[in-house]
């Protein structure tokens, strides 16, 4: 993807690339248990920053139904306000991660969450349909920084032979909360209404006083610092890096959005009109699609942290193509059947596949960001690949009231028929990535700003 540039890529440092070479299997609970205590409180707190973050959004999944009876409108309309807030999600990974490699990832992210809690507040207010989707889209921008800067906080501090592991405990934090999420559905909506859901779901502020008291700060954030101190040009450096990276990285960065796109697709398109396919074309009540979901969750967080930890053993690339060509052969068992008993079956291996393909992202993403911009490139490439995907609920949501099936919305059709040719897709791209698995964070960031600053001495001594 690159040619020879003056930023540091992985591939340059071979003895920390072990991208070919297969790694004995390691005990996943010996991985877990030598953890020092400080990297356990900050996997805790990304872990929970990113779950109560996806519990939070998943509220309005479940909510579409209720809001858009009570606001007298479709659910495709409601839908909008789903869009509305992933496309807000890029501005807020730009905002929250330019902070972060500026200042460092931990105040930004504290900050972020208060400011998703808050919206989320404020939404179980909202007195009208144009007040809510404001407000959604503002809960965008601070759900859009929170899973850049809490994923690079912990693949940061994480030992690199952990990764894949802890990669996929990690995005299954958006498994975790889809779960709490529609156990709070089947607890509260039918008996106190969907506002209570957001009220409730206000709860992620009290967070930030984990990560303000026991989760230090990025180390190799720190190793950026000390270089940048050392040169006395800490803002300079930064500035220069931004630049620099964007100039010599566009084209993984293009490829990167292309990638999360995909990957975005994948999971809005199965996940997010599920719950209402459940209710309005299936005709089940809210104990079922509450029953239903719990067993699909229960299969992505298991299919999670199994695929991240085999991309530790077998490379990422490999397991992401495998886990979504699996996927693709779930699809009718996902959709077609009407007993509930095989809709479960399918539902659990679905997100198992779908989740096990997202369990290698974190990990991923990060080996592939350039070390002077790792704050801002795996989320804003994420949440761009969100903002590309932004519509598919509402695509599918408009197609399936189009074509109707026994009187009613057909929305099985278009989420089958999405579903599949984004997989295609994603196989297709995955086979043209490359793979920097455990390269050494710590190093890749001193090497980088080093050569930073002898390219601002080169051109000064060209004046």
């Amino acid at each position: 993807m690159e040619g020879n540039t003056a930023i540091t890529d992985p591939e340059s440092n071979s003895k920390n690339n072990n991208n070919n070479g297969r790694k004995q299997a390691q005990n996943p609970w010996k991985l877990i248990m030598s953890l020092n205590r400080a990297q356990k409180f900050t996997f805790i707190a990304a872990f929970l920053g990113w779950t109560l973050d996806a519990f939070d959004y998943f509220i309005v999944i479940f909510s579409v139904p209720f809001i858009a009876k009570e606001f007298n409108m479709e659910p495709s309309d409601i839908a909008g306000s789903i869009t509305i807030t992933l496309c807000f999600r890029p501005i807020g990974a730009a905002i929250f991660g330019l902070l972060a490699d500026r200042y460092g990832r931990r105040y930004p992210l504290m900050v972020d969450i208060i400011l998703y809690s808050v919206m989320e507040l404020a939404s179980g207010f909202a007195p009208n349909f144009l007040v809510f989707i404001i407000l959604r889209g503002i809960f965008g921008i601070a759900m859009g920084g929170e899973w850049g800067l809490g994923a690079a906080l912990a693949m940061e501090i994480l030992p690199p032979e952990s990764r894949g592991l802890f990669s996929g405990i990690l995005q299954q934090g958006y498994a975790t909360g889809f779960l709490l999420a529609s156990l709070l559905h089947f607890a509260v909506v039918d008996h106190i209404g969907w506002r209570a859901m957001f009220w409730i779901g206000s709860f992620p502020a009290i967070l930030v006083i984990i990560i303000r008291v026991f989760v230090p700060e990025s180390p190799t954030w720190k190793a950026q610092q000390n270089v940048r101190k050392s040169t006395g040009s800490t803002g300079k450096a930064w500035l220069q890096s931004t630049k620099l990276v964007l100039k010599h990285h566009w084209r993984r960065f293009i490829y990167c959005v292309l990638l999360m796109a995909c990957f975005n697709f994948l999971s809005h398109g199965t996940q997010d009109l599920y719950p209402t396919f459940l209710k309005l074309q299936l005709g089940y009540d809210t104990t079922q699609v509450t029953i239903l979901t719990v067993i699909a969750n229960i299969g992505a967080i298991i299919g999670g942290t199994i695929c991240g930890y085999l991309s530790q053993l077998y490379g990422r690339k490999v397991t992401i193509i495998i886990t979504v060509i699996l996927a693709a052969c779930f699809i009718p068992l996902y959709l077609l059947p009407k007993s509930f008993a095989s809709l479960s079956v399918g539902a659990f291996a679905l997100y198992f596949c779908v989740q096990g393909a997202w369990g290698v992202v974190p990990a991923h993403l990060n080996e592939l960001s350039p070390p002077e911009f790792r704050g801002t490139f795996p989320g804003l490439t994420y949440q761009l690949g969100n903002l590309i995907s932004a519509s598919s609920a509402q695509i599918e949501a408009k197609l399936g009231e189009r074509f109707k099936k026994d009187g009613k919305s057909n929305y099985g059709l278009t989420i089958g028929i999405l579903s599949l040719i984004v997989m295609a897709s994603l196989v297709v791209l995955t086979l043209f990535s490359k793979e920097y698995k455990n390269v050494n964070f710590i190093e890749q960031a001193e090497q980088g700003d080093l050569e930073i600053n002898e390219e601002e001495k080169l051109k000064e001594e060209k004046k």
